[in-house]
């Protein structure tokens, strides 16, 4: 059995019980996942300062899992926070959702487009188009314009948005394929691609395969060049955790 850790940056245990029941509904029988969110931080990442905020909590997880003896680790927010420093951290392979989705994305389809929450994240999502290669495959970029909790408040209006934004960008964009820009949106794929008639893709269900096939071959994160082991140093303040080994 291989463990794989799922990490919601922001301290939504609601929205990490959402993430942590798509994970396993896409996991081979012998992968436990293991979902996991910080205990301090913002209830929601929707911003750089978020994100900012949210990487760190991110890198206390990746330490924590790395001690448990996870096999692999997940960022389970679109913006793919704290990332480069996580691979920098872990022993297994680290993959960002947004990455991983993207990536899908490609293999089904020549062109994607990308539905998620407020409008200001989608330049967080056009830099990590550009940061991964994928903007020439980018047919458009669409926000439902409603905050990443309304996704766990229970009235459905997030959800009928997000399946209007998906008819949208099919209309508008000639787009083959959907990718849902928001961890919170995990449990939507499955119905809307069925709904739809094309494949909509989760970050967390592709990001557990990729892990699961990195696990599988024995690759994980290169340790030559610049993701290297963080450089020894010793830490100050609430950073000492880091220094313990």
């Amino acid at each position: 059995m291989r463990c794989i850790q799922v990490i919601n940056p922001n301290t939504s245990q609601a929205m990490t019980e959402t993430i942590g029941a798509a994970a396993r509904a896409a996991a081979a029988p012998d992968t436990d996942i293991l979902a996991v969110c910080p205990a301090e931080g913002a209830p929601s990442i929707e911003g750089h300062f978020d994100e900012a905020i949210a990487t760190i909590g991110v890198l206390e997880q990746v330490k924590a899992g790395r001690e448990q003896g996870v096999a692999g680790h997940i960022i389970a927010c679109f913006g793919d926070p704290g990332l480069l420093a996580a691979r920098e951290l872990a022993r297994g392979p680290v993959v960002g959702i947004a990455e991983a989705a993207m990536h899908m994305a490609t293999m089904v389809a020549t062109r994607f487009s990308v539905v998620t929450t407020l409008p200001r994240t989608l330049v967080i999502a056009r830099h990590l188009l550009r940061q991964y290669g994928f903007s020439d495959h980018c047919a458009g970029l669409h926000a439902i314009d409603l905050p990443v909790l309304a996704l766990e408040d229970g009235s459905g209006l997030a959800q009928r948005k997000v399946y209007e934004g998906c008819v949208n960008a099919l209309k508008r964009d000639g787009c083959g394929a959907i990718v849902l820009g928001c961890g919170g949106m995990a449990d939507l794929a499955r119905n809307l691609t069925r709904e739809l008639g094309v494949p909509v893709i989760d970050g967390v269900s592709a990001a557990v395969k990729m892990v699961e096939s990195l696990v599988a071959l024995e690759l994980s994160t290169s340790k030559q060049g610049d993701l290297a082991w963080p450089r020894p140093k010793p830490l100050s303040g609430r950073f000492q955790f880091f220094n313990q080994e």
